[in-house]
């Protein structure tokens, strides 16, 4: 009885000191990571899509608690987007250290003119910036990668569903060798995402297949030489939520991943995966994950004991906890010089149109809508969690013409997008609304009336399934609805794209002009 009694009590214990953390590790629409690390410090991209500034660079001394310190590509002569699509713009990026210098490169998918395609990459010897203007490659493909080793720089990618290597002056993008086919994955749909690392004398090649859905996963395998032929483990895929053992996760689609070891000797993945809503639907687009890997010498790297991962996660050991600074729930526009890192907008913006001043944010309006394929009067932040609170006091100039309109929106396309705006009418009189786009399908409620010119709140409530609308005219005192509307018909299940959804501020309509004292998002 004793020794049941002390069994109990060091079990106990053991519960109350075990450490844990929690997935995502960056929530809300962080697709695609990679991550390196300098020292004690860690570093980590991801995609952006047809979202400006691109590529969003984060830092980190535990690889839980992370804080963006800028984005990557912060120049238009950088980031040419074009017309750009949720499909579109800038995939996923490797982030990658050298003798002092930091490299990103990646790849601009989409209709930009001709000689601002294809791979690139650029590079700093500060992560937060500035980055250098691009340097253009030659080999195809997407998801491309770095390794370097003994004065060389190779570079992989996935031309032709084959992971492709070649050796790449990075000062000049000159490729150096012809491109060598060296692996096609384990039968997968879109072998992508490569990466390759040198552990024990073996080269590893660690790739993404399966698609960026369900069937996700990460594979892995390895060689003596370089260029293969490379063996895969036996035990493929080394990470995947598209088992058994997950299927009761809220957490699917993992995949695309990037390994980086710690000070201390441990091994991590970081890797893309998606929360659901508990319909099969996600609407928070693909968003980043952790997870510990045991690494024996010369063995292969076996991900979370069973190769899947969850939102509460108890590793073997964790690094020292490092809190970072979160962004503020409130932003106050007229105290702002600047927008956060964490503020984005739509394709190439032009910045005419938005003035920060003691009077708050204000935008002005063009002929760009929301549903065009233009770069609207628009910027946002992304949506981090299912349940939230959005607000915003505003107001539409009295003098705005008639159509226009300004206010704030949940954005997930040009084509699926819920906005509560107030406009102006034919007869000078204002009003709030709520419209719901869902492609070919617009459906408006009933207006509110206001006050021509005066300030009002807009308030935007997130459920796991539901987007609820609602306003004030008096301060945010009281709130009148405005309407609500299922949220997977926003998911990317319905709405298609690559991206996830966001807060947005706007104004459409040449000559309107709309002032934002603040903003609130509150996550619950």
């Amino acid at each position: 009885m004793r020794k049941i009694v002390l069994w109990a009590v060091a079990l106990c214990a053991a519960a109350a000191t075990a450490q844990t953390y929690r997935n995502p590790v960056i929530p809300g629409f962080y697709p695609d990571p990679s991550v390196c690390r300098v020292d004690s410090d860690f570093y980590l991209v991801n995609s952006s899509f047809q979202f400006f500034p691109g590529v969003p660079v984060w830092h980190s001394r535990d690889l839980v608690n992370w804080e963006q310190i800028g984005n990557v590509l912060d120049r238009p002569s950088q980031l040419p987007l074009g017309e750009a699509s949720a499909w579109l713009g800038i995939y996923a990026p490797t982030i990658r250290y050298n003798n002092g210098t930091f490299y990103v490169i990646t790849t601009n998918v989409g209709p930009q003119a001709a000689g601002h395609n294809g791979n690139f990459l650029v590079t700093a010897t500060d992560p937060a910036g500035p980055w250098s203007e691009p340097v253009w490659l030659e080999q195809g493909g997407i998801d491309p990668s770095l390794y370097f080793e003994d004065g060389r720089v190779y570079m992989t990618s996935n031309p032709d569903n084959t992971i492709f290597l070649c050796e790449i002056d990075p000062a000049t993008g000159k490729q150096l060798t012809p491109s060598r086919a060296i692996w096609q994955g384990t039968g997968g749909r879109y072998p992508e995402a490569p990466h390759i690392y040198k552990k024990d004398g073996w080269y590893y090649l660690l790739i993404a297949e399966g698609g960026t859905e369900l069937g996700h996963g990460a594979t892995i395998a390895r060689s003596r030489d370089i260029y293969g032929p490379y063996t895969p483990a036996p035990h493929n895929p080394v990470l995947s939520n598209f088992r058994m053992a997950a299927q009761g996760s809220s957490i699917q689609g993992v995949g695309h991943a990037d390994l980086v070891d710690a000070p201390d000797g441990s091994w991590w993945i970081v890797a893309l995966g998606y929360r659901t809503m508990g319909n099969g639907c996600h609407t928070l687009g693909r968003e980043t994950m952790l997870a510990p890997v045991r690494w024996d010498e010369g063995a292969w790297p076996v991900v979370n004991a069973n190769g899947t991962l969850d939102t509460l996660m108890t590793p073997p050991a964790m690094l020292p906890a490092a809190p970072v600074r979160k962004p503020a729930a409130r932003t106050d526009f007229t105290k702002l010089k600047a927008l956060g890192h964490e503020w984005v907008y739509l394709r190439n913006p032009r910045m005419e149109n938005y003035a920060l001043s003691g009077k708050g944010l204000t935008l002005k309006g063009t002929e760009v809508t929301l549903d065009g394929s233009g770069s609207p009067t628009w910027t946002g932040v992304r949506q981090t969690q299912h349940d939230f609170t959005a607000t915003t006091a505003m107001s539409l100039d009295k003098a705005a013409p008639a159509g226009s309109e300004a206010g704030i929106t949940v954005y997930m396309d040009g084509g699926s997008h819920y906005d509560l705006a107030v406009r102006s009418t034919a007869d000078g009189r204002q009003e709030a609304v709520c419209t719901l786009r869902l492609q070919a399908v617009t459906h408006v409620f009933d207006a509110v009336p206001v006050k021509a010119g005066a300030r009002v709140v807009l308030r935007v409530d997130g459920e796991p399934d539901m987007y609820i609308f609602s306003i004030s005219t008096d301060g945010g005192r009281t709130f009148v609805p405005a309407g609500r509307a299922n949220a997977r018909y926003l998911s990317t299940e319905t709405a298609g794209g690559f991206t996830g959804m966001t807060i947005g501020l706007f104004a459409v309509g040449r000559g309107a002009e709309a002032t934002f004292t603040d903003f609130t998002y509150k996550t619950l």
